[in-house]
């Protein structure tokens, strides 16, 4: 349809080179978006622009770490350079340190903190002129599970992650006016690396999280596609400041 149509939309989707980010990244391109993939590990980027190929639109690879403002900066600017400007944004990049929260360093909380939450705020702040100058866009942060419960076992990405959603509210409140919706993705429990050992260790947890989650398995990158395109599309032009759980029902449940 057309109001999910992306032909002449540039993407910029940060942690997009693997994960929930190549994910979306995929959804946006076979949209017809012009997609930029930001990541800090330059030899994920050859496969995950190999697995745009064909689906849409253009792929870039830029290498940035977002808890670097002057790397934000760049990565916003090369961007626009390259495919003519930033009309979408998807703050996907985070990581988690699993920990009780008497064990963390302070170091680590800030490591966290900054990863999961300031750079999201350095990302929004960097594309907001770019958007302006388009005449709009949209911002999709990515939450988590945690942003709607506690983690005895990740405190301090829980409250980044808290942080995520009442920071996009507040975004979109203010940026309305300027024609940018801003909303997040609460992703579920995905199947991906990062969260391989959790899942799949001697204390795993993939049979709970089948047990508790009504569609009955755990969810793939693939699966936040379709939120993502909505968000980033006309379709969703009258919706902003929302937080969106992507679980296959796992919030829903009671046990």
């Amino acid at each position: 349809m057309e109001l999910f149509d992306l032909h002449g939309k540039v993407a910029l989707v940060t942690g997009g080179n693997g994960g929930i980010g190549l994910g979306i990244a995929r959804g946006l391109a076979q949209a017809g978006a012009d997609v930029a993939i930001a990541g800090r590990n330059p030899d994920k980027h050859g496969a995950a622009l190999e697995a745009l190929a064909g689906l849409g639109g253009q792929g870039i690879g830029i290498i940035a770490d977002v808890t670097n403002a002057d790397d934000v900066r760049r990565m916003v600017a090369e961007t626009a350079e390259r495919l003519g400007g930033v009309d979408i944004l998807i703050a996907n990049a985070g990581m988690n340190i699993r920990r009780t929260p008497q064990e963390y360093t302070i170091e680590e909380w800030h490591t966290i903190v900054d990863t999961n939450l300031t750079s999201v705020f350095a990302c929004c702040q960097a594309v907001y002129p770019e958007m302006l100058r388009r005449g709009g866009g949209k911002i999709v942060t990515i939450g988590s599970m945690t942003s709607l419960f506690g983690f005895g076992i990740a405190s301090a990405y829980s409250a980044a992650k808290g942080g995520v959603v009442q920071l996009t509210q507040s975004l979109a409140m203010a940026w309305g006016k300027d024609h940018i919706q801003v909303n997040s993705i609460l992703p579920g429990w995905i199947e991906t690396d990062l969260n391989k050992a959790v899942r799949e260790g001697p204390n795993g947890i993939r049979q709970q999280v089948i047990q508790r989650t009504p569609a009955e398995r755990w969810g793939q990158p693939g699966d936040l596609a379709g939120a993502a395109v909505f968000f980033s599309s006309r379709a969703s032009d009258f919706v902003t400041g929302t937080a969106l759980p992507v679980d296959g029902g796992f919030s829903s449940a009671i046990f």
